[in-house]
C-alpha cells in the first residue's frame, strides 16, 4: 500500500529515531522518504520508528533523548508508552553547554503603554475583583458581570480608558492550615494579582469566617487599603445581594480615577509574557511551541521577558533547560524548584508526571 498523501510523516531532525505521523497510517503503508513500511496502525501525531532500536537503547526526537526502548523496536513500528520508557533514563544536565548569547536589537520596539505613578508599565487598564475564599467567588463574578460590555454596555460607556472589570476567583481559602504552605502560596498569588500594574483599581471580597482572612492576606503581602484597593466581606455587608450591590457601588466610584490614564510610547522591555500549557497534543512540539518560542526569542531581543509559568511541565525535560542556563547558580535554582515540586506532590499524595506528552 502506498499513501496518497505527499508527506504522511514529519521528520524533525536528521538524527531522530522516529518520525511523526501527519495522518493515521495503516499497516502496509510505504513511507518512501524514510524507506520503511508501517507495521500496524499508527494514529496521527504519534511516533513511527525509522530504524532498529534495541531494548535499552535511547530513543531520540528533536535530536534529544526522550526515553529508552522497553523492547526491541523494528522500523515501521508504532513508538509509544507500550514500548517506550519515558521516565527512567540518565539525564546529562550539561550546564551551560547550549548557551547562545542574545543578539539584542539596536533600536528596541515600543508599544502604547500606561505608566503607573510608581513607574511600572501596564498593557491594560482593568478594575479587578479578587476573592479571599471560594465562598465569595459567585459574588465577585456577579459584580464583574454587571460591567460586561456585551451584556450591559452602558455601564462603561463613559469610561473608554477602562478595559473592563474582571473577577479572578479560586477554589481555596477555607478550612486550610492557617500556618501551612498552601495558604502562604495562595496569599502570595493573590498579592501578586493585587500588585499587577494592569489593575488600575481593585476590590477584595471575602466571606468573613474563612481561614484566609483578608487582614492576614494584607499583612503577609504588605498591602494597604486605599482609594485603589477596597476590601469587604459578605457577612459584614449583610448577605449576597447587599454585597453585590456594594461591590458595584465601589467599582462605579473607582471608575473616574481609573479612566484618567493616557497611553504613551514605552520600550518593549516592559513586556513580560507568561507561557503556560494550554493542552498538549502530539503536534504541540511541531507547531504551537516553536511558534511561541520564536515569538519569545524576538521579544527578548527587544529587551522583554518571558516566563515558563507551569513548572510541572518542565519535569522530565529539565536537562534540556540546564544546558541553556547562563550559570550553575541558575541551573541549580531550576533544579531546586523541581525538587520542591516533587516533594510537595509526595507530601500531598500527588504524582509527578514525567511529561510523556513532550515525547
Amino acid at each position: 500500500m502506498t499513501s496518497n498523501v505527499a508527506s504522511p510523516v514529519i521528520r524533525i531532525h536528521p538524527a531522530d529515531d522516529v518520525v511523526i505521523a501527519r495522518v493515521q497510517l495503516l499497516g502496509g503503508t510505504r513511507i518512501a522518504s524514510e524507506g520503511v513500511t508501517v507495521a500496524g496502525l499508527v494514529p496521527p501525531g504519534h511516533k513511527l520508528a525509522v530504524r532498529v532500536i534495541a531494548a535499552g537503547q535511547p530513543v531520540r526526537r528533536y535530536n534529544q533523548v526522550i526515553g529508552v526502548a522497553r523492547v526491541d523496536i523494528a522500523p515501521g513500528q508504532h513508538v509509544h508508552s507500550h514500548n517506550l520508557e519515558f521516565g527512567n533514563f540518565a539525564r546529562d544536565h550539561a550546564v551551560g553547554q547550549g548557551v547562545t548569547p542574545t543578539a539584542y536589537v539596536a533600536e528596541p520596539a515600543t508599544f502604547q503603554g500606561i505608566v503607573r505613578p510608581d513607574g511600572r508599565v501596564a498593557t491594560r487598564n482593568y478594575i479587578g475583583v479578587l476573592t479571599s475564599v471560594n465562598c465569595s467567588a459567585t459574588v465577585a463574578r456577579a459584580i464583574a458581570d454587571h460591567f460586561r460590555r456585551d451584556i450591559n454596555p452602558r455601564a462603561l460607556e463613559r469610561f473608554p480608558q477602562v478595559d473592563g472589570v474582571v473577577a479572578l476567583t479560586h477554589g481555596a481559602g477555607c478550612a486550610t492550615d492557617s500556618d501551612g504552605e498552601p495558604l502562604r502560596i495562595l496569599r502570595r498569588t493573590l498579592g501578586g494579582y493585587a500588585r499587577h500594574p494592569n489593575f488600575g483599581a481593585l476590590l477584595m471580597v471575602g466571606l468573613g469566617c474563612e481561614t484566609n482572612q483578608i487582614s492576614g492576606l494584607m499583612q503577609q503581602e504588605g498591602l494597604h487599603e486605599s482609594d485603589q484597593l477596597q476590601t469587604f466581606s459578605i457577612q459584614d455587608t449583610g448577605g449576597t445581594a447587599k454585597t453585590v450591590a456594594r461591590g458595584i457601588e465601589l467599582v462605579e466610584w473607582m471608575l473616574d480615577a481609573a479612566n484618567r490614564v493616557e497611553r504613551e510610547p514605552v520600550p518593549a522591555s516592559h513586556v513580560c509574557v507568561g507561557l503556560q500549557c494550554g493542552g498538549s497534543d502530539g503536534y504541540s512540539g511541531l507547531s504551537a511551541n516553536p511558534a511561541l518560542g520564536a515569538a519569545v526569542d524576538r521579544l527578548v531581543r527587544h529587551g522583554g521577558t518571558a516566563i515558563l509559568s507551569e513548572s510541572p511541565e518542565v519535569y522530565g525535560g529539565e536537562h534540556l533547560l540546564t544546558r541553556r542556563a547562563v550559570s550553575p547558580a541558575v541551573a541549580d535554582k531550576l533544579l531546586q524548584r523541581l525538587r520542591w515540586w516533587e516533594d510537595y506532590c509526595a507530601r500531598n499524595g500527588g504524582q509527578m508526571d514525567n511529561n510523556p506528552s513532550a515525547g
